[in-house]
């Protein structure tokens, strides 16, 4: 399904999609393999309101049906501020920072939807996944992100973190 697809911001009364949405994410992430990423019941309902509550987490609309979630960050995210094995394109300018991105797997060209979304709102984002995300990472590489290197979570695991500025 690739219907029309609008962005708005999310709501409280959104939650129980929303967290449908992530489940449904999960599934096509250990299907493909990912058995590391979102794991002990991250995200969490409490991670997805502190999403809303700061103004910072979204939906994307499929001809209507809340079909995919995520969260669009001002800079500074904590865990960029050092970086392994590469360098960013840039360290200087503000930024914003795309987490949590999750849909359902019928629904097509949400990716591309989001990131011209949030690049309509910030020249510069920065955006990570897990190496066993390889879905992800050729949905990043493929819009024309940039691999700059490894950052850690505060958990300690290691992310592969990409940047594209226009």
């Amino acid at each position: 399904m690739e219907g029309n697809l609008t962005v708005r911001q999310a709501r409280k009364a959104d939650l129980p999609e929303i967290m449908a949405v992530l489940e449904a994410a999960k599934g096509i992430m250990r299907a493909s393999g990912n058995a590391g990423q979102w794991i002990n019941g991250y995200p969490s309902e409490e991670v997805v309101l502190e999403d809303i509550a700061g103004g910072c987490g979204y939906v994307v609309l499929a001809d209507g049906r809340l079909s995919a979630y995520f969260a669009f960050i001002p800079s500074p995210e904590p865990t960029y501020a050092e970086i392994f094995d590469g360098a960013w394109l840039d360290d200087t300018l503000p930024y914003h920072v795309v987490h949590r991105i999750g849909s359902y797997p019928e629904v097509h060209g949400i990716f591309r939807a989001v990131l011209d979304w949030c690049f309509e709102r910030d020249p510069n984002i920065r955006i990570d996944t897990h190496e066993d995300n390889r879905i992800m990472q050729h949905c990043i590489l493929r819009y024309g992100f940039r691999y700059c290197g490894i950052i850690y979570l505060e958990s300690g695991d290691p992310r592969l973190a990409y940047q594209l500025i226009r």
